[in-house]
């Protein structure tokens, strides 16, 4: 299917045009067709040679329906543009035709109608030279007239070749369809329709409702009027949905692929035209269906942030329309950042500015992660653009640049740790992770597992491998090793070691070097009394109890029953009964 709209300021005209082209009448109110008033939004269809089906949403002309007119154009990829020969150009029709070149329109036709009520070549010469300036350039041009019918099978062979060159939408992109109406069908529920530019709607599928903590389930669909299993974009569509009622879903709310979309109230965007210091402080903001007031605040040259009153679901290089009510005037932007950092220093606002000059402004994975650093990948695809990289742990993401940055960091930070405080047992993870300011401990994990890191993680610290004793603790415990060498179980008491100088964090250290085998907090024995302890005790006959142990290793029981337990821990000795123990055969 395919997707176009019918714009411009002469309502009857338009409605008329439309009844010829599909045969269906566009004016769903009885008032519109009496007033010869376009007021709501009109759905019609119709098959094209070639091309299949064709459905039109007929905007609003006149101008107290600007939103509604925006609303109707804003996700359609294609319009007819279509002026009367009898009236010529419009101030409607110039405003029809910014929005389409601030929305990036570029496929369309442009339809003079009323062909037989006056020469069409004025309306059309002037028509062209509005359509010159803005993106829709040089469409074709027809001049037809609905009631005798001159140049509709031209008009109709025309539409199936502007169809027929659409880019094809990805079916597979997340969804985002924008409601443009809500209502209840007896024995049905509720109902809702939009226009579908991309991705695919499946019977089952659940669907968020955008800005709210809310999930539908989507129990049929249709389109064009008939039960599909599925529907793809471009598309008209209607859903019915389990688990909400219509005024939960009103026009302008959005349902789309539950995290794959950045529902936000704050964003930086770039002005197609114009200078942001001339906006006006407070806007409408048009976004598919929805209008939206918010707040301006300038940033450079030609990007503002944009504050909403309600959140939206957006992507990088989304379209957006601003309105200035008073002044009827709108002005096209493009999304530069759905999610950006808050501005709260002196400056800050200048220095977002500077990065923002540096945004293309089209999604682009690489640059868009080297300007956040780190991100989850997760929150990454909501903002509607592809990880250049896998994650380095867990769901993060982080710029290939800044794992080389941060790696050097954590160095330094494991150096700086070790000579501000030579006793410590190395740098706590948690530390770690707030002077890198990353958001997860695993993220330290991983940049410690790199081979270029020079640091380890033992017991929850990062240390330096091989790293030398400081000069004063190798001078405190000299005296201990020499005691330890000609005895390796010879633990000397606590006034021995009050005497050497040497405290609970001495010892831990010095356990640390490897030069001593720490079995509590102030019982040290040589660093291989465990491996002698061994040989000597195999040679018992097994099992032995604790005294044997001990008169075996001529130690006393202090010394002995940490030394026994922590053999048990490292697997060299076994318990086998009440107080027993054995030393494994090989």
């Amino acid at each position: 299917m395919h997707v176009v709209a019918t714009a411009g300021h002469v309502d009857h005209g338009k409605s008329t045009l439309v009844r010829a082209l599909t045969g269906m009448e566009p004016d769903r109110w009885a008032e519109e067709r009496r007033r010869g008033v376009t007021i709501g939004l009109g759905f019609c269809w119709a098959e094209f040679d070639g091309v299949g089906d064709v459905a039109f949403v007929d905007v609003p002309g006149h101008e107290r329906f600007v939103p509604t007119m925006l609303a109707g154009v804003g996700t359609v990829p294609a319009v007819l543009l279509v002026v009367a020969a009898d009236e010529g150009w419009k101030p409607q029709s110039t405003e029809h035709l910014a929005a389409l070149d601030a929305l990036g329109v570029r496929h369309g036709l442009l339809v003079v109608t009323r062909r037989d009520l006056a020469d069409p070549e004025p309306a059309l010469a002037e028509a062209t030279a509005h359509l010159g300036r803005t993106t829709l350039g040089d469409v074709p041009r027809l001049a037809v007239s609905a009631t005798t019918g001159e140049g509709v099978d031209e008009l109709r062979a025309a539409i199936s070749r502007l169809v027929g060159g659409l880019p094809d939408p990805d079916g597979d992109a997340p969804v985002r369809l924008w409601v443009d109406r809500a209502f209840t069908i007896r024995g049905a529920g509720t109902v809702v329709t939009g226009t579908l530019p991309a991705g695919t709607i499946r019977r089952g599928d659940r669907l968020s409702v955008a800005g709210q903590d809310r999930e539908v389930v989507v129990r049929g669909v249709q389109s064009l009027g008939r039960s599909v299993d599925q529907v793809g974009g471009v598309a008209r569509v209607a859903l019915n949905l389990r688990g909400v009622e219509p005024p939960q879903v009103p026009r302008g709310c959005a349902l789309v692929t539950p995290g794959r979309w950045t529902t936000t109230g704050v964003l930086d965007v770039r002005l197609a035209a114009g200078r942001s210091e001339d906006l006006p402080r407070q806007v409408i903001v048009h976004a598919g269906s929805a209008a939206v007031a918010a707040h301006v605040r300038p940033l450079g040259p030609d990007t503002v942030r944009l504050s909403l009153d309600e959140p939206v679901p957006l992507h990088v290089g989304d379209r957006l329309l601003l309105r200035d009510p008073g002044a009827r005037q709108v002005t096209g932007v493009q999304v530069l950042d759905p999610d950006p950092p808050a501005l709260q220093r002196r400056g800050s606002g200048r220095r977002r500015a500077e990065v923002l000059a540096t945004v293309a402004g089209a999604p682009d994975g690489a640059a868009e992660l080297a300007r956040r650093g780190v991100v989850d990948a997760g929150a990454f695809a909501a903002l509607g653009v592809e990880a250049p990289v896998v994650p380095l742990v867990g769901d993060w993401l982080v710029d290939p640049a800044l794992v080389a940055s941060l790696t050097s960091r954590l160095a330094a930070a494991v150096e700086d740790h070790a000579r501000a405080h030579p006793l410590d047992a190395g740098l706590p993870i948690e530390r770690a992770r707030q002077l890198l300011d990353l958001p997860d401990r695993r993220l330290v994990h991983a940049l410690a597992e790199r081979p270029d890191s020079g640091v380890i993680v033992k017991d929850g610290r990062l240390i330096r491998p091989g790293a030398s004793v400081p000069p004063d603790l190798l001078r405190a415990v000299t005296p201990l090793l020499d005691r330890l060498s000609a005895d390796p179980f010879a633990a000397p008491d606590a006034e021995t070691l009050a005497d050497l100088r040497l405290g609970p964090p001495e010892l831990a250290a010095a356990a640390r070097a490897g030069l001593v085998l720490r079995l509590t907090d102030v019982v040290v024995v040589a660093p291989d009394a465990a491996e002698r302890a061994v040989a000597m005790l195999g040679a018992l006959p097994q099992p032995f109890t604790l005294s044997e142990a001990r008169k075996t290793l001529g130690t006393s029981r202090r010394i002995a029953v940490p030394l026994l337990e922590r053999m048990q821990r490292d697997g060299l000795t076994r318990r086998v009964g009440d107080g027993h123990e054995v030393v494994p055969r090989p």
